[in-house]
């Protein structure tokens, strides 16, 4: 293995870019899987191919790989080879079927290793067993898509999966990509946006248009929240842009401990048209500004 070069091994050249390299090895890894291809050597390729990806899919590494070569790598995964530790940086491999991750050799878990654009090593294998579970450890994933005002007070959902009905709880709080676990099956939630509330983490923002007389002599306005209306005290002299805060009135959080805020972008009409006299008084504002300010 170590004298093979990584770069040809994915078929790529040296000077490829990530994504290239990512391309590769999702085609070879589909190619030479041995649960896809049964042809003699499918296996000890799909290995090759593997191993490589964990180098030059890892740009850290791929740099120690141009700089020192293979046998930096020498070993495989999880052999520890020359340095005993996965290589003289350390860190290792951990393996998990024909797939690998690294991991830190302070303890700290995978360290986000990038697979070919699957998000974990196991989700490539929904394309070998169409969902299936090779390893015993994956249950089926199913997705579910709510309303933004029901992912904020959670809902219940009748679904039917595998010609069964089941009753879905969904807890408030979720937002998309959130995962909830059943007995034998996972839900994925995506939730459809709003036009109104735009959510970031448990904090819910919103944009209000006041006039610039509101904006300058402060007043008292109806604001939609998540929890229905309130009223919005403007200060004198609000600045456009300007960020008003309402504590403890964002999206509950999914735990049951606290809420987010609710924050209030200010956003100032100025008039485009005008009469003679709403003229003249600006006018006049204007004279009685420029003698200075009590």
């Amino acid at each position: 293995m170590a004298e093979k070069d990584f770069y040809q091994l994915l078929g790529v050249s040296k000077n490829a870019s990530q994504e290239e390299i990512k391309r590769a090895y999702r085609k070879l890894a589909l190619q030479y899987h041995p649960d896809r291809n049964k042809t003699e050597g499918a296996e000890s390729k799909f290995k090759e191919i593997n191993h490589a990806y964990e180098v030059l899919g890892d740009s850290k590494k791929r740099a120690q790989y141009d700089q020192f070569g293979p046998q930096v790598f020498e070993g495989g995964a999880g052999t520890g080879g020359p340095f005993g530790g996965g290589g003289p940086f350390g860190g290792g491999f951990n393996k998990q079927g024909p797939f690998t991750y690294t991991y830190s050799t302070g303890g700290q878990g995978a360290q986000g290793f990038d697979f070919g654009g699957f998000t974990d090593p196991f989700e490539i294998f929904e394309q070998f067993f169409a969902g299936g579970q090779p390893f015993g450890r994956r249950k089926p994933i199913y997705s579910l898509q709510i309303d933004f005002m029901e992912a904020i007070k959670g809902v219940e959902k009748k679904v039917v999966i595998d010609g069964k009905s089941r009753s879905i709880k969904i807890p408030s709080g979720v937002d998309s990509n959130s995962r909830i676990r059943f007995d034998n099956f996972d839900i994925i939630v995506s939730v459809r946006p709003d036009p109104k509330f735009v959510r970031e983490g448990y904090d819910i923002i919103t944009e209000e248009e006041i006039s610039m007389v509101q904006a300058t002599l402060g007043d008292v306005i109806d604001l939609e929240t998540i929890e229905g209306q309130v009223k919005l005290k403007i200060p004198e002299g609000t600045q456009p842009g300007a960020l008003i805060r309402l504590s403890r009135r964002g999206v509950p959080n999914i735990g049951g401990k606290g809420k987010g805020d609710h924050y209030v972008k200010i956003k100032v009409s100025i008039p485009k048209k005008l009469t003679r006299a709403q003229k003249d008084l600006l006018r006049d504002f204007e004279k009685e500004s420029k003698k200075g300010w009590f």
